[in-house]
């Protein structure tokens, strides 16, 4: 980063016409003759889009949303990775020298770690080139155990039983001291200064897709900046943050210091899109992009408005309520494709639900009436409706927490989490004493208390397209509701902290498993990723035993178990698995969604020329 710092920009993301003249001015193609050189300076590649919901911040340790951890994979890196263009999906080397190594338990990893690879420049390293070590990956890992840092990421590492790292953390609890990072534990080892080694207390068979999002900071970058490491990415990836202004725009720019890496990978035979991307592509040195650009456009509207003027080279999430315009019966539109847009329209391996906060008085508990009122209010709103008005068809209902292209899911299975049926809504409400007792046409709690229920939301248009349909079927079974709006990372807080009744979510994967995503329900990770609070004996058990096997039957039918029960006390409801639609300009080449990594700004290539003519 320039000066150690991240320098601010004060201007707005669609603001006046000179805030426009300045963002123009900055996003320029550099001039054809550099100043007293005599020889062409190549043209600025740029790549600019925009994200719908603001950044948290750029610790990896800190973050848990989709939009910081894209930026971050960017910046700091992971000794694996997925190949960009293989399907099914394969992982890669990207630290890493060679595969991990594993014991036949599945309890032990071994990793390897490239020489040569170094840090961007920062003050912290006091003028010297600092190369990245397996020291660096283990100090990582121990930070996810630091109390201080809070970390969203501890509850699933937790889950792991690396042996040693609990003594540690709860000497810090307890004796109230800063986390010993200097003390070697038999479960996190540093063997020589590129490899370390990782030993669990159990057997743990999918460990291996930890390795493709732990990413490592040094320990001189997190002392130097202290509670500010959120502002001060400092990686050894492709590129670095150089411009923040919060919950506004990023700017990112070429690391000098990255390594020679070069276009590879295994795109599948039958896929003409990623082979011809691949023919054009391969061999050439990464990143092939200069710049990269992010404003964060929270309405829908002036992110496809700022997309349709070329302000932005591409539309990641195609705005449900514009598909109808963009991409009629799922086609391209003409007068876009005339322009030479592109669609890459991909399955996503992803939920979106609404959960209930077990703890709440009102809409929490495992007594039967409590069940009732959660399956009542599940059976009542209509997500076909939510599909067909407020997505746009750019959807497919969901039966269970397990998403597509992961180990669990089921195609084949059906249940009540996607059943529409008001009817037996009331009846259940009806049966447990869920009635008006006090006549103003509104149902109360059995005790005649008033049931209210209020649901989390945010303040763009989609969200209030969603927020309607609630009031709509909870007007319908007579049951009353209100809207409680705020910013993503407000609600997040607050969700954490167990003050939300209700909220809506989507989470995507990672990886092709779908541990993760029972883990939204799993007891020991309440108010980290398990933000409905929901702890169930029965359920905890089945996700334990599921933990230890490999991808065998008896694994995919305890898998299958556990989501039966999520079906039956719906502690979430789950709404669809979406489908990514993405426009790209003809400009932008090699771009395709991967189903589980989120960086791929070093895999697509710009043409400033085209970029500059807009054509």
């Amino acid at each position: 980063m320039k000066s150690g710092r991240v320098r601010r920009v004060v201007r707005g993301v669609l603001g006046s016409a000179w805030t426009l003249l300045l963002c123009m001015a900055g996003t320029a193609s550099a001039p054809a003759w550099a100043e007293g050189s005599g020889s062409p300076t190549p043209a600025q590649k740029v790549l600019r889009y925009a994200f719908p919901v603001a950044e948290t911040g750029f610790d990896p340790v800190q973050i848990s949303d989709l939009y910081s951890a894209t930026i971050i994979s960017n910046i700091i890196e992971s000794p694996l990775t997925y190949d960009y263009l293989a399907r099914p999906v394969k992982l890669v080397l990207q630290t890493a020298a060679e595969m991990p190594q594993v014991s036949a338990d599945f309890q032990t990893y071994t990793v390897k770690i490239r020489p040569g690879i170094y840090f961007a420049d920062d003050p912290a390293f006091k003028g010297k080139k600092r190369e990245l070590v397996a020291a660096d990956y283990v100090y990582s890992l121990k930070r996810i155990f630091d109390p201080r840092w809070k970390s969203p990421s501890y509850p699933g590492l937790a889950d792991e039983k690396i042996i040693g790292i609990d003594a540690l953390r709860e000497k810090a609890i307890r004796d109230r001291t800063p986390f010993d990072y200097d003390t070697e534990i038999e479960g996190l080892r540093t063997l020589d200064r590129y490899t370390y080694r990782i030993t669990l207390g159990k057997p743990s068979p999918r460990f291996i897709n930890n390795f493709t999002g732990t990413g490592a900071l040094a320990r001189e970058v997190v002392e130097a900046y202290g509670d500010k490491i959120m502002e001060h990415p400092v990686g050894t990836g492709p590129y670095l943050l150089s411009e923040w202004q919060r919950s506004s725009r990023m700017v990112l720019t070429r690391n000098p210091n990255f390594r020679e890496q070069f276009y590879q990978a295994d795109p599948p035979a039958n896929d003409p899109v990623a082979q011809a991307i691949y023919q054009k592509l391969k061999g050439r040195r990464l990143p092939m992009i200069d710049r990269v650009e992010v404003s964060v456009v929270g309405e829908s509207q002036p992110r496809w408005l700022a997309f349709l003027n070329a302000e932005h080279d591409m539309i990641e999430g195609l705005p449900a309520e514009f598909a109808n315009i963009a991409i009629p019966n799922n086609r391209i539109a003409p007068n876009l494709a005339s322009r030479g847009i592109q669609m890459v329209r991909t399955p996503g391996s992803d939920i979106s639900f609404t959960y209930f906060n077990m703890q709440d008085p009102l809409v929490g508990g495992y007594t039967p009436e409590k069940v009732a009122l959660r399956r009542a209010i599940a059976l009542a709103y209509d997500t076909a409706t939510e599909i067909r008005q407020v997505r746009r068809n750019q959807a497919v209902p969901a039966e269970s927490t397990l998403p597509p292209m992961t180990f669990g899911f089921d195609p084949t299975w059906k249940s009540e989490m996607s059943l529409y049926d008001p009817a037996r809504a009331k009846a259940l409400l009806d049966l447990y004493g869920y009635v008006d007792h006090d006549g103003d046409g509104w149902r109360d709690l059995p005790d005649g208390q008033p049931l209210k229920l209020v649901y989390a939301t945010s303040p763009d248009q989609t969200s209030r397209q969603r927020n309607e349909l609630w009031k709509k079927y909870m007007d319908a079974i007579h049951v009353k509701v209100e809207f409680k709006i705020g910013q993503w990372p407000e609600q997040l807080k607050a969700a954490r902290a167990g003050k939300l009744m209700m909220w809506g979510l989507g989470q995507s994967a990672t990886s092709p498993d779908a541990d993760g995503f029972l883990a939204l329900a799993y007891g020991p990770q309440k108010g980290e990723g398990n933000l409905a609070f929901f702890d169930l004996p029965a359920f905890n058990k089945l996700y334990d035993a599921q933990t230890v096997l490999g991808n065998t039957p008896e694994r995919l039918a305890l898998m299958q178990d556990a989501s039966k029960l999520l079906v039956a006390y719906m502690p979430m409801k789950v709404h669809a698995h979406r489908i990514g639609t993405d426009l790209i300009f003809p400009w932008v080449t090699g771009y395709q969604r991967h189903p589980f990594m989120r960086e791929f700004w070093r895999y697509v290539d710009v043409d400033a020329a085209r970029a500059a003519t807009k054509k």
